[in-house]
């Protein structure tokens, strides 16, 4: 705009706080008629009520042991159930691992998935300041300067033609126009409602997508220190089976062995090397995965090589009350979060069916000369209000209030499936909890008798009373009884990251979220709430 009609812009501004009475008069009318009516209208629609919790007294269809089974290797501590424990934001720090919680931190920083759902809170949260804009008077300025040619035979001036110049004039016009519509009938406060529970919906989608990021590295983290182990017994084995095969060959051609025998033993030496390059390909497929959740491509993949070994099993498991599982657990928050937008968004379909009443006002000044503009006998205002209603809309917006009350059916049981999900889930995780230390106190007492049998074999075949043939059998066994017990140590460290994950992640012990928590458990803000809560946040 140019500078002049700056000037001008600015200087009716401050003019309207000395205009005459009876000038700012309509504008108080209106302000106060608004007031009035803001004041005095209702929301349409059902008032949303967050859902019970489900009645139930226990997680699992049959009672938890205090404590599950044990055994005498890394990764085979005895775990207590906590019946109401809490769980810390930063759970994965319970195993006591500086190299995994330096990659989960990577993780968080850089995960290209996480960032979204960030950006996707931004959005959400912008969307819903900006329809909170709803609740205020819309106030436009503008300028106008033309300047035209009057027809000389329509309107022949007196003195034309000696003064020709009266046919040419120019207008400037200064102006101030006010709008608002009276929230009568709740349809502003159910489309904020709407959008601040899509606000809460994307808020509990991002910390969802924190907490599956964090245990999606700690499994990944636990597999690739599995596999790694399971590849290094795996390769001892093939050396085992190689040695064994060569002593076989050695012996049929000696006459010592017959060609079944060999035949067997290759056999098996083919099937055990068939094993390695899957192991193998898992193993990359493994680092190729740390390195995408870590926000890197694959040939970036972390330097970080995990063993089980450097891993501490944590023993207390948390264990939440069923009353408290539905409000810990983000994505159940989420599905609330669904349902009460679609609750609202009833209450903005009953209301675009009702009358809508619209204030207007405008104030300004027009002169003949920019200097002129604003001196006495300018001014000019004007009021005035005017009410729709819909009379026929070819059944549209009655349809559109059906489909909004079996859009909130949807979202209820959608609801409703997320929350048994969710025990489903902390169900599936505990009885794994179990059954796995007792797969891994089995394997373990497998590996400690395969390891006595290697002993004993040795020191037989040291002393002359057993073959070599018979000492590589007894260390092919105790590869294998390895192999398991490896398996089973994996089990038990991904199983209680996954139960983490299954009861919340202790996402509320985070500032930033508790502070989310708590404001989602707030009551619908009144519209004076809502004016205050953008000052502040404008000023900030």
């Amino acid at each position: 705009m140019h500078g002049g009609a700056v000037d001008v812009m600015a200087t009716m501004i401050g003019r309207l706080r000395s205009l005459p009475f009876a000038t700012r008069l309509p504008l108080r009318r209106l302000l106060a008629a608004a007031a009035v009516l803001g004041l005095a209208g209702c929301a349409v629609g059902p008032d949303f009520q967050r859902p019970a919790a489900p009645a139930v007294g226990r997680l699992t269809a049959a009672p938890l042991p205090a404590t599950t089974a044990s055994a005498d290797v890394a990764g085979g501590e005895q775990q207590r159930f906590v019946p109401g424990g809490d769980i810390p934001a930063q759970w994965w720090t319970l195993f006591h691992s500086a190299e995994l919680n330096a990659l989960i931190e990577q993780s968080l920083a850089h995960n290209a998935d996480l960032k979204a759902a960030q950006a996707a809170l931004t959005v959400a949260h912008e969307n819903a300041r900006a329809q909170r804009g709803a609740y205020y008077p819309a106030v436009d300025g503008s300028f106008s300067a033309t300047r035209q040619k009057q027809s000389q035979q329509v309107a022949p001036g007196p003195n034309y033609p000696v003064v020709p110049q009266e046919y040419l004039y120019s207008f400037f016009t200064p102006q101030l126009s006010i709008s608002y519509a009276p929230d009568l009938f709740g349809l502003n406060r159910r489309a904020v409602e709407s959008v601040e529970a899509q606000e809460q919906s994307a808020r509990f989608q991002m910390i969802a997508a924190r907490i599956t990021l964090s245990t999606n590295v700690v499994a990944t983290a636990v597999q690739q220190a599995s596999l790694r182990a399971q590849i290094d017994a795996t390769r001892e084995l093939i050396a085992i089976d190689s040695k064994m095969v060569d002593i076989l060959r050695y012996q049929l051609a000696k006459g010592y062995a017959g060609r079944l025998d060999l035949a067997a033993q290759e056999s098996q030496l083919a099937q055990l090397q068939a094993t390695l390059p899957p192991l193998l390909t898992r193993l990359d497929q493994q680092n190729d995965l740390l390195a995408v959740l870590a926000g890197r491509l694959p040939s970036e993949a972390p330097a970080q090589a995990f063993d089980l070994a450097s891993l501490q099993l944590p023993q207390q498991l948390p264990l939440s009350l069923p009353s408290t599982l539905v409000a810990q657990r983000p994505d159940v928050r989420q599905a609330e979060a669904n349902m009460h937008a679609a609750s609202a968004n009833i209450g903005v379909a009953i209301a675009n069916r009702l009358p809508n009443i619209s204030l207007t006002a405008n104030v300004g000044s027009t002169a003949v000369a920019i200097d002129q503009v604003f001196k006495s006998g300018t001014g000019f205002w004007g009021i005035g209000a005017d009410i729709a209603a819909p009379i026929f809309h070819g059944g549209s917006l009655l349809h559109q209030e059906r489909a909004a009350k079996a859009a909130y059916v949807q979202a209820s049981e959608q609801y409703r499936s997320t929350v048994l999900t969710a025990f489903q889930n902390v169900a599936d995780t505990l009885a794994a909890l179990q059954h796995d230390a007792e797969g891994l106190q089995a394997a373990s007492s497998a590996a400690q008798a395969a390891k006595l049998t290697l002993d004993l074999s040795q020191r037989q075949y040291k002393d002359g009373y057993a073959g070599y043939l018979s000492l590589l059998g007894a260390e092919q066994g105790y590869q294998q009884a390895r192999i398991a017990l490896v398996q089973a140590q994996a089990s038990r460290y991904a199983d209680t990251a996954a139960l983490f994950q299954a009861l919340g992640g202790g996402w509320w012990n985070a500032a930033d979220a508790t502070q989310a928590d708590a404001a989602s458990k707030q009551p619908h803000p009144s519209d004076s709430d809502h004016a205050k809560a953008d000052r502040d946040s404008d000023e900030k």
